[in-house]
């Protein structure tokens, strides 16, 4: 995931050549149909509107629009999915301080560095004992039919990070990119509904 998260909390600044780093990734499997559907989309990031819209990089429909309609149902699913995102690296901030303050490493180390600790995340995460101690009760996010109440891993980030806000990158996107963000828009309003979403988005 890249982009900003909620006011407050922000990823690795990047640059529109960076931005254009994702659309060159080689990203493993290729293009693949969502289910239930029949056109292929490829793997994508989430990111929000601080990045231009790619068809690698999904961010939301600009402006506000009325409840229950596929553009808000798609942004409300698409902010769902950050915060996934969002609090797994909050949780990693807090634990391992190495993400406390801006890495001067050579790309390929930092590279190493962050996999290294998303290979301990999820090993510490696998064990019960071990994951009752990394991540205690009340850690994670807890959504209960689209209610959101945040964990404590917000706090601990919020005072401890080194990461800064993005500003936002203009440009208009290509007719593929808005083609792969209205395949997933529909989708997440037809095929793949949640039982709540219309209440919320």
């Amino acid at each position: 995931m890249i982009g900003t998260p909620d006011p407050g909390i922000g990823y690795v600044q990047m640059s529109v050549t960076g931005a254009r780093t994702f659309e060159i990734l080689p990203v493993s499997p290729g293009p693949s149909t969502l289910q239930g559907r029949k056109l292929p989309v490829p793997y994508v990031f989430v990111g929000d509107d601080a990045f231009p819209l790619s068809q690698r990089i999904l961010k939301p429909y600009p402006g506000c629009h009325p409840k229950g309609s596929m553009k808000r149902v798609f942004n409300y699913r698409l902010s769902r999915a950050r915060r996934i995102v969002e609090t797994t690296f909050g949780i990693m901030v807090a634990v391992f301080r190495v993400f406390r303050t801006p890495m001067m490493l050579q790309p390929d180390k930092v590279t190493k560095v962050v996999m290294t600790c998303v290979l301990l995340h999820n090993f510490l995460r696998k064990s019960e004992s071990s994951a009752n101690i990394y991540t205690p009760m009340g850690t994670f996010n807890k959504e209960d039919n689209g209610i959101l109440s945040e964990g404590s891993w917000r706090r601990e980030f919020a005072n401890n990070s080194s990461v800064q806000p993005l500003l936002k990158i203009g440009r208009k996107a290509t007719v593929k990119a808005q083609t792969v963000r209205t395949e997933f828009a529909d989708y997440f309003s037809t095929t793949i509904q949640l039982s709540w979403q219309n209440l919320y988005s």
